[in-house]
């Protein structure tokens, strides 16, 4: 909306002419535009909103019998639309997130890209994906990374298709204009399938650090950090906490863990954050705001998010996207609730964007 037209009543001829040369300039007054341009708190496009897991798994084996796996379209991804950001394929401003379908015995070419990328898998197994030459399992409940310029490819050995979730921060790279891609060899030389890739073998070992690399890498050098890890990990605090242990759980009944990487203790990925939760049955995480957007996937169980007042019930492989400032608390029904979380919050971390005066977060939490 140009000045002019932003003038509800009759003013100064002068000032008229000025809001014309504006238009005629491509300026913009920000008398006119400020409560667009700093809002007194975030106010995202990108919606509360929950993807159905039956819903999408039947549209990906749909899309598994009519669209091809190969060069050129390289993956056969369905990325989630939030409904607030019209028609983009983003969940949320900053993250990319799509289901991943992979038919018996096919192959997705190698490639690499600036952006960073994850995958979690809710279910099923059989599909190496081939990490800058290394062969990784996916199996239920793994997070698989693949860091920005990693090269990957992926290859399922079995007669049974496979699904999972991809993480990227594709809106983000896309916003910063730092979007690159290169497309490898036409064919996927390494079809190995070893029990551990070669990354777990040197850092897939708790607390232990190769003297070999002691330099600290920015994004996680650990291919693959496995269910059974983060099982046992959850399990253990919330075993503490019924001995009356204090301090081990995020909240009463709440066990969470963050994936991070070995060489920092900072996130996994530089752009993205990882984690695990866990509620006991009828346990409840209070509600809260961040600045910061998330995707959660039900790994396991049901019970219900409700973000900004709405409740949104779910259950196994349900997808839910939580805006910047969204006020959210979660649920878990008649039992245990495990849940997967990623976010861009590292990137508003390391800009200090989440750090608020008092004065403001007390007004605008209420």
């Amino acid at each position: 909306m140009s000045g002019q037209e932003a003038a509800a009543e009759p003013q100064d001829p002068r000032l008229t002419e000025l809001y014309k040369e504006f238009d005629a300039l491509g300026l913009i007054p920000l008398w006119t535009e400020r409560e667009d341009l700093m809002p007194l708190h975030p106010k995202p496009a990108a919606i509360p909103h929950r993807w159905r897991w039956a819903e999408l798994y039947a549209t990906a084996v749909k899309a598994g019998e009519l669209v091809p796996v190969g060069r050129g379209g390289e993956r056969r991804a369905i990325s989630l639309s939030n409904p607030g950001l019209h028609g983009l394929p983003h969940a949320t401003p900053t993250l990319w997130a799509a289901i991943q379908y992979l038919g018996p015995n096919e192959v997705a070419p190698v490639h690499r890209h600036a952006q960073n990328a994850f995958r979690f898998v809710l279910e099923g197994e059989g599909v190496w994906t081939i990490v800058d030459g290394d062969p990784v399992a996916m199996r239920r409940g793994d997070l698989l990374l693949t860091p920005g310029w990693a090269w990957h490819g992926h290859h399922n050995t079995t007669d049974q298709p496979m699904a999972w979730l991809d993480g990227l921060d594709i809106p983000l790279s896309s916003a910063l204009n730092t979007e690159f891609f290169e497309f490898g060899p036409n064919t996927l030389d390494d079809r190995s399938t070893p029990e551990r890739s070669k990354a777990e073998r040197i850092w897939g070992h708790p607390g232990l650090r190769p003297l070999s690399g002691l330099a600290d890498i920015p994004k996680s050098p650990l291919a693959a950090y496995r269910w059974e890890h983060t099982d046992a990990a959850l399990t253990g605090q919330l075993e503490l906490e019924a001995e009356g242990h204090e301090g081990v759980t995020a909240h009463p009944g709440h066990a969470a863990i963050r994936f991070s990487n070995p060489t920092t203790g900072a996130d996994a990925l530089p752009t993205i954050r990882t984690e695990m939760h866990r509620l006991r049955a009828g346990a409840a995480v209070p509600a809260s705001r961040e600045v910061a957007s998330s995707v959660w996937q039900v790994f396991e169980g049901e019970g219900a998010f409700v973000v900004n007042g709405g409740r949104i019930d779910v259950t196994h492989g349900d997808l839910v996207t939580v805006p910047s400032w969204a006020e959210v608390s979660i649920e878990a029904g008649t039992g245990e609730l495990d849940l997967f979380r990623f976010s861009d919050a590292p990137v508003i971390e390391k800009l200090h964007f989440h750090t608020l005066p008092a004065s403001v977060a007390e007004r605008t939490t209420h």
